[in-house]
C-alpha cells in the first residue's frame, strides 16, 4: 500500500500512473494532490500527470534508475540494514575534510568503488568526507551541479542502496560524511518543477535565470520543498552534514531567511537522532551572519568556506592577478586572513568595483575552511590545474602546511595530497546536442577575465575531457607523488597530535610577512611555522631565550641552530616550544 502525493496548486487534474494504469487523485488543502493504492508497493515505478500531460517524475522521487527522463521508482528507506547505531561524527573544529567527486575518484565512477578506497582515506588521516552533489542529473558524467530530481541519488553511482552502503561504511571506518546540496537553481536539462507548481520566481534573477522561489507568492510549499530535501539526506542516507553550494544566490527578502529555517530544521532533527550534525555554507558575501547563531540574528550555520584565505594563498604563490585574483596583494593579504579570517571586511574591491563584506568581530577558525584547492579553484580554470602544476611541487608542498597549521577547518581536494598529475576538468553529458554545444561556447566565454586563451578549453562534452579527471590510483606509490603523499600524511598526524594546531579562535593567531624576502612567520601558541617562498635561502630568527624542536620540514636542507632557522628556496618549517 502507498499513499501518493504532489503539489500541483493550478492544475486541474492529476494523475498517477502505475503499471501502464491511471489513477486520478483528489485535492486536497494547499494544492496538493492525493490518493492510496493499496496494489502498490516498494520497487514499482510510477509517474504524475498533470493536466493530461505527458508522464512526469515525481518531484520528490527517492529513485530514478533511468535517470530523469525515466519513471520514479517507490522505495522504503526502512529496508536497507543499517550498522551505525552508535555513530558519532567527530567535531567539526577537529576535522580533516576530504573532498571528492563520485564519478572521477575512482576508475568504477561508483559509490561501492568509493569504499574499496576508505582505509587509504583513514590511514591518511581524514576524519571527514565531503562528496560533490549526488542528486540525479542527466546523462552519465557530470559535477552534479546540475541536478533536477533532489531527493534521488545519480543512478549511474549506484542509486539509494549504493549511496547508502559507502555512507554506512564510512562511519565503519571511523568517517563522517558531508554531502554537497544544490538550493540556488537546477540543471538545464529535466527540470520538471515548473510544470506541477511555481518553484521559481520572475521576481529574482540569478545567474541561472528565474531565481528559486524563496519569498514569492506560494513560496511556503517551495521553501518546505528544499528544507525536507536537507532532511531526507540527515536522516534517511545518514549523513553527518550539508554543504549548501553558493548562497549568495539564494534570492530571499523574508524576514526569516530559508538558510535560518533550514538551520532551525536540523537543529530539531539534531535532537530528535541525538547525532551531531553539521551545516557548511558556500559563500562570497564575507558576512559573519552566515555563521552567527538564528538566536543572535544570524543564519545558523556551523562553518563557511573561506575564498579569501585560498585566493590570498593563491596569489602569493603563483602570483596570478587576473580575474578576482586582481584584490589579492599576496602576503600581506594572507596575514590578514590568517589573523582575521576575511581580507574584504568592508574595504574596496577592484574586481567588484565596490566596497565587499563587513567586519568578522569574533570570527572563530572553527567556523571557516580553509584550502588550497577545491572543485570550484580546480576545475573552474581552462585547463583544470592543481597547484602543483602551476606552482611546483615544493611550493604546492608550503600551500599544504599553510593549510594544515591553519587556524580553520582544513579541506584538501581529491589527489592533492599526493599531488596527482590528473587536471580536474568541467565535464557534461547532456544528450540534447544544442544544449551540450550552448554549455561548450558558455564554458569557452567564461574565462575571458582571466586571459586565457577560449580556443584551449576543453570541451565539457566531450568523454576525454572526462576520462583525463580520473585520478590514477598507481601515482601514490611512485615519486615524486610517493614523498608528497608522506607530506600530506605527516602533516594531518602533526595537526591531530598538537592542540595549538586545531582550528580555533583567530585571536590566538600572531603573523608577519617580509614582503621583500618572501618569507612569512606564523605563531600559534606553543607552535611557530615558517615560510620561504623565495627561489633563494633564507634565515628566521627565533626567539634566543626559547628552546624550540624542529617538527617537520619540507626540505632536508633545512637549518637549526644558534636561534636561527635557514629555510631552503620555497619550503617551509614547523617549529614546536619546549
Amino acid at each position: 500500500m502507498v499513499d501518493f502525493s504532489v503539489w500541483a496548486p493550478k492544475a486541474e487534474k492529476v494523475d498517477v500512473l502505475v503499471n501502464e494504469k491511471r489513477y486520478p487523485m483528489s485535492p486536497g488543502q494547499g494544492g496538493w494532490w492525493t490518493v492510496n493504492l493499496p496494489q502498490v508497493s516498494a520497487g514499482q515505478d510510477y509517474a504524475f500527470s498533470v493536466d493530461g500531460s505527458k508522464p512526469l517524475p515525481d518531484p520528490r522521487s527517492p529513485w530514478q534508475p533511468e535517470g530523469p527522463e525515466g519513471p520514479s521508482r517507490i522505495l522504503d528507506h526502512g529496508a536497507f540494514q543499517w550498522t551505525d547505531q552508535s555513530w558519532q561524527a567527530r567535531p567539526l573544529g577537529s576535522a580533516i575534510i576530504y573532498e571528492l567527486h563520485v564519478g572521477t575518484f575512482t576508475p568504477t565512477g561508483t559509490f561501492d568503488a568509493v569504499i574499496d578506497k576508505l582505509p587509504y582515506l583513514v590511514d591518511l588521516g581524514i576524519t571527514h568526507i565531503e562528496l560533490m552533489p549526488v542528486a540525479e542529473f542527466e546523462g552519465h558524467r557530470g559535477w552534479g551541479y546540475d541536478g533536477v530530481n533532489l531527493f534521488a541519488p545519480h543512478h549511474a553511482y549506484g542509486g539509494p542502496e549504493g549511496l547508502k552502503r559507502l555512507v554506512n561504511a564510512c562511519h565503519a571506518h571511523g568517517l563522517a560524511v558531508i554531502l554537497d546540496v544544490v538550493y540556488n537553481h537546477l540543471g538545464p536539462s529535466g527540470n520538471c518543477l515548473p510544470q506541477f507548481g511555481p518553484y521559481f520566481t520572475e521576481h529574482h534573477h540569478t545567474l541561472w535565470g528565474a531565481a528559486v522561489n524563496f519569498d514569492d507568492q506560494d513560496s511556503v510549499e517551495v521553501r518546505d520543498y528544499f528544507c525536507s530535501n536537507a532532511l531526507m539526506w540527515l536522516r534517511d542516507y545518514h549523513f553527518d552534514g550539508l554543504r549548501l553550494d553558493a548562497i549568495h544566490a539564494y534570492a530571499d527578502d523574508s524576514a526569516i531567511h530559508f538558510l535560518e529555517q533550514v538551520s532551525r530544521a536540523v537543529d530539531d532533527l539534531e535532537t530528535s537522532l541525538g547525532r551531531h550534525l553539521v551545516l557548511i555554507a558556500e559563500s562570497d558575501l564575507n558576512n559573519p551572519r552566515v555563521i552567527q547563531p538564528y538566536a543572535a540574528g544570524g543564519y545558523g550555520m556551523d562553518a563557511q568556506w573561506s575564498d579569501d584565505f585560498h585566493h590570498a594563498l593563491h596569489r602569493t604563490i603563483t602570483g596570478e592577478k587576473d580575474g578576482y585574483y586582481t584584490d589579492f596583494n599576496g602576503l600581506p593579504d594572507l596575514v590578514r586572513a590568517l589573523c582575521h579570517g576575511f581580507v574584504y571586511d568592508g574595504r574596496y574591491s577592484v574586481n567588484r568595483r565596490r566596497v565587499h563584506g563587513r567586519p568578522g568581530l569574533g570570527l572563530d577558525g572553527r567556523g571557516l575552511l580553509g584550502y588550497i584547492q577545491n572543485h570550484d579553484q580546480i576545475g573552474n580554470r581552462a585547463q583544470g590545474e592543481r597547484i602543483s602544476h602551476l606552482a611546483g611541487i615544493n611550493l604546492a608542498r608550503v600551500a599544504a602546511a599553510l593549510v594544515l597549521t591553519s587556524p580553520f577547518v582544513p579541506m584538501i581536494f581529491q589527489g592533492e595530497e599526493w599531488g596527482a598529475s590528473t587536471p580536474f576538468l568541467y565535464f557534461t553529458d547532456y544528450q540534447d546536442s544544442e544544449l551540450g554545444r550552448a554549455v561548450s561556447q558558455g564554458r569557452q566565454r567564461e574565462f575571458t577575465p582571466f586571459g586565457w586563451d577560449p580556443e584551449e578549453v576543453p570541451d565539457p562534452q566531450d568523454p576525454e575531457t572526462f576520462r583525463k579527471s580520473q585520478l590514477s590510483w598507481d601515482e601514490p606509490d611512485h615519486e615524486p607523488h610517493a614523498s608528497i603523499h608522506e607530506w600530506y600524511r605527516q602533516l594531518i598526524r602533526l595537526r591531530r597530535q598538537i592542540p595549538d594546531l586545531a582550528a580555533g579562535p583567530l585571536d590566538h593567531v600572531s603573523a608577519r610577512a617580509d614582503e621583500s624576502g618572501r618569507g612569512l612567520i606564523i605563531h600559534r601558541g606553543s607552535v611557530t611555522i615558517l615560510a620561504n617562498f623565495s627561489d633563494r635561502p633564507q634565515t628566521f630568527d627565533v626567539p634566543p631565550d626559547q628552546a624550540m624542536d624542529l617538527l617537520l620540514s619540507s626540505s632536508p636542507e633545512t637549518l637549526f641552530k644558534n636561534g636561527s632557522v635557514q629555510l631552503a628556496p620555497e619550503s617551509a618549517a614547523i617549529l614546536r616550544g619546549k
